[in-house]
C-alpha cells in the first residue's frame, strides 16, 4: 500500500464523491480513480461503491478509514522523532495544563528551558474534557492536571502528587465568619463554577446529590479559573477551588476558605501521555521536573487559610 493512496481514500471518503474529492486534492477524477484501484488491489478488497449521488464505503472502506488516524498520529511521531533525533536536545514540547496546574507552569518552563535552550513550548490551558481528546488526535504530547481513575482508552497516566479542592468566598462573606459550615447551609447560596463536564463540578453535584440537597445554583459559569476567583472575591459567590491555588492567590484576591468538612476532595494529580506513541525528550524532562516539586500544602493546623 501506498501511503499516498490511503490519505487520497480518506479524502474521497469523506466528501462521498470522486469528483469533489479529486478537485479538493487538485487532481483529475481518472488519477484518483486510478489511486482508489491501486489501493483496493493492495488490500484484496472492494473498498468503495458507486451511488446515485457519488460513492459509499464497504465495510472493509469504512474499518481502513477507521485507521487512518491513527496512521497520521504515528506518521507524525515518526517526524517528530527524527526532528528530535537530529536537533539533539532542541525540539517543540505541547503541553495542556489545568486551570490550577498552570500555576506551576513558570517556574517548570524555566527549569526545562535551561536545560534545553533550543526548545519551544506550546501550552494549551484548559480541561481534561477539552485536552483528552486533543492528546488522542496527536494535537498535544501530554497533560499535566488532575488524573481519572482509569487512563483514557490508548493512554498511560503517572500520579505525581495529591492536591484538594475547598469550597471558598469572599472574606466579607458571612459565611466566612463561622468556624465550621454545613452543606445544608449551602443551599440557598450561589456560585461560580466551571463547565458541567468537568470534573469538580462533577463531584460537588454528587456530594449535594448523596446529601439529599439540590445542586448547587451556579449564577457564573467560567472555565477560566482566575474569573472565576475574581468574582467570588468580589461578590458573595462561593467557588469551589483547589488549596494550593488559594494560597497563591492570597496576596491578590480577600478569598477565605470555608470549613466544609463534607465537601473537601482530595484528588490525584499527574501526567497523562498516549501509550506506545513516541514521547519527546522535552516531555520526559518535564516529567522529571515535576517529581523534584515540593509537595501541595495540607490543611496543617486545621484553620483555614489566614484572611488579609
Amino acid at each position: 500500500m501506498e501511503l499516498r493512496d490511503i490519505e487520497y481514500f480518506a479524502v474521497v471518503a469523506q466528501h462521498g464523491n470522486v469528483r469533489r474529492a479529486s478537485e479538493a486534492l487538485g487532481l483529475s477524477p481518472p488519477a484518483l480513480s486510478e489511486s482508489l484501484r491501486r489501493l483496493e488491489d493492495a488490500m484484496q478488497a472492494k473498498l468503495v461503491e458507486r451511488t446515485p449521488k457519488g460513492v459509499a464505503l464497504t465495510p472493509v472502506g469504512a474499518a481502513l478509514l477507521a485507521q487512518v488516524h491513527r496512521l497520521r498520529v504515528v506518521l507524525q511521531d515518526i517526524h517528530r522523532e527524527a526532528e528530535d533525533l537530529t536537533h539533539g536536545r532542541a525540539g517543540h514540547l505541547r503541553i495542556g495544563v489545568g486551570a490550577t496546574t498552570v500555576e506551576d507552569l513558570p517556574q517548570l518552563c524555566a527549569g526545562l528551558l535551561q536545560q534545553a535552550p533550543g526548545l519551544t513550548v506550546q501550552v494549551v490551558v484548559a480541561d481534561n474534557d477539552v485536552m483528552v481528546p486533543a492528546l488522542c488526535n496527536g494535537e498535544l504530547d501530554m497533560i499535566f492536571n488532575v488524573i481519572p481513575g482509569a487512563p483514557p482508552p490508548g493512554c498511560v497516566q503517572e500520579h505525581l502528587f495529591d492536591d484538594e479542592f475547598v469550597v471558598c468566598a469572599s472574606a466579607e462573606h458571612p459565611l466566612a465568619k463561622r468556624r465550621r459550615v454545613a452543606m445544608a447551609d449551602l443551599v440557598h447560596e450561589q456560585w461560580t463554577l466551571s463547565a458541567p463536564a468537568v470534573l469538580n463540578v462533577q463531584h460537588l453535584c454528587q456530594k449535594f446529590q448523596a446529601g439529599g440537597l439540590p445542586p448547587p445554583r451556579v449564577a457564573v459559569e467560567a472555565r477560566p479559573l482566575r474569573l472565576r476567583l475574581q468574582i467570588c472575591a468580589s461578590t458573595h459567590l462561593l467557588s469551589f477551588t483547589a488549596r494550593w491555588t488559594l494560597k497563591l492567590v492570597e496576596p491578590h484576591l480577600r478569598l477565605r476558605e470555608l470549613p466544609v468538612d463534607d465537601l473537601r476532595w482530595r484528588r490525584q494529580l499527574g501526567v497523562i501521555y498516549r501509550n506506545a506513541s513516541y514521547l519527546p525528550p522535552a516531555a520526559r524532562r518535564l516529567i522529571a521536573l515535576l517529581r523534584q516539586m515540593p509537595a501541595r500544602p495540607s490543611r496543617g493546623n486545621g484553620k483555614p487559610l489566614a484572611n488579609h
